[in-house]
Parts: structure tokens; sequence; C-alpha cells
């Protein structure tokens, strides 16, 4: 590990924090992200079906859901959810198994020989524009960018947010015992991950859903040892703060 990485690292813990959402305010600032970021901002959800700003679906009453809060602003910066497999729900399905299936390679898939108890989503993984833009950008279509102000040493740790998001879903894996997973991404995520020694299996072709995704696989145990060192002492402090909360929850 570099400083300059190990800096990023302790920087980062020093400006965030990772919560396991436990209460319905911890619940409506996840789904105010998901409205910002889904409906408001790239239109892949239509804003007049959540006239409260909140955007929500189907799956989110089963799913254990994170947040990213940025410390001195005590702003969500970020959310992250996982689904598990729920039988007596949309039919035992997945959501990438309910909006993704012609996508998907199930011969595949099948032949991975997963218990399906095991089984789980990552998704709806969001960053708000705030600390995706650097202050003073142009103004958008949505009028003015509201962007964070802090110090460009601050600001180079919000590259670190949706990795952070990442690990607080695959601490959720470990957590719950379902470690075998799935998640519908973007071309960029897994080309991110891999970087960082995470590599997914693609199981399935390129769709358009929320963005032209494409599904793939990994097992949890898969992820951690293959993590580079300094993930994985990123993974070692979001697990600690999501394992603290979900104990008590």
């Amino acid at each position: 590990m570099t400083s300059n990485e190990n800096t990023l690292i302790e920087d980062f813990t020093r400006y965030f924090r990772i919560e396991f959402v436990a209460t319905d305010k911890q619940t409506k600032e996840a789904f105010g992200v998901r409205y910002r970021v889904y409906c408001q901002e790239f239109e892949y959800e239509a804003t007049d079906v959540f006239p409260d700003k909140l955007e929500r679906d189907e799956f989110d009453e089963q799913s254990f859901h994170c947040l990213i809060i940025h410390k001195d602003t005590a702003r969500t910066a970020g959310c992250v959810r996982l689904v598990p497999v729920n039988e007596n729900k949309e039919n035992g399905l997945l959501p990438f198994e309910k909006f993704c299936k012609k996508s998907l390679d199930t011969e595949l898939i099948a032949e991975l020989h997963l218990p399906r108890e095991t089984e789980c989503e990552i998704s709806r993984l969001a960053v708000d524009g705030a600390f995706r833009r650097r202050p003073g950008d142009a103004a958008t279509r949505f009028g003015e960018i509201e962007s964070i102000d802090c110090t460009k040493q601050e600001q180079r740790t919000f590259s670190l947010i949706a990795v952070s998001a990442f690990l607080a879903a695959t601490a959720l894996t470990e957590l719950t015992h379902k470690t075998n997973v799935f998640a519908m991404m973007e071309p960029f995520l897994p080309r991110l991950l891999k970087r960082s020694g995470i590599c997914f299996e693609r199981v399935g072709s390129d769709m358009d859903y929320h963005g032209i995704r494409a599904p793939y696989f990994i097992k949890t145990q898969s992820a951690l040892d293959n993590m580079r060192p300094d993930l994985k002492e990123l993974y070692d402090w979001v697990y600690e703060q999501v394992a603290r909360d979900y104990a008590a929850y």
C-alpha cells in the first residue's frame, strides 16, 4: 500500500461514517438519495410516481439498507441495499430475475448450483450528485448544482463513496449469510472493483435497465480473499460499523 492510498482511506474514515438503516428517518434518507439520483438526475424513473420525493419499490420491505453519511454536514452521500431471496414475496424472485430476465444466461447460472436460500442481490447503489461534482460547476437543466463546500483533501475522498457502499453491502452478505451475490451493474463498476481485486463473473448480456447494465455474480469469500490489502483495511472499518448497527437492530 502506498502512503497516498493509506492517507486516502484514513481521510475517508475521518469525513464519513456508514450506517445500517434501522429507523424510518434513515429509510427516508435512502429513498431521498435514490429519488434525486434515479428520478431527478438520470430520469430512470418518473418523478410524478413519487410525489413525496422518495423513490422506492416492491423489494424494499424485504431488503437491508445502508447509508454513507458525510460527518460535517450530516448529509447522506450515498446508499445501497441488499435484497435477499424471500420465497414468500415476489414469487421468490430477486429484482434482476423479475426485471432483467431476458439478459440472463440461465444455463450458466444453473451450472453454479447455488443454494437458493444463500442468494441475494446488491442494488440501488446511488451517490448523491453533490458528492460527484466539484464546487462551482455550471448550472444544469435542473437548476444550479448544489455541491459540498469542502477542502480538496476532503473532496478527493468522494471517489470512495461508491466503493464504500459496495463494501457495506458486502458486509451485509457476511452478516446475513447471503453469500452468493448478484448485481446488475453499469460497465464502470465491475472495472473499478476489479482494480481493487474484486472480480465479478458476468452472467448475461447488456440491457437497458436504469441505464445500460449487465448481470454479474460473485461469492462473498472470493471478494474477501482477493481484495487488495488497502481495500481490505477499508472493508474492515466498514464491516465494524455495519455489524455494530446490525447487532442492535
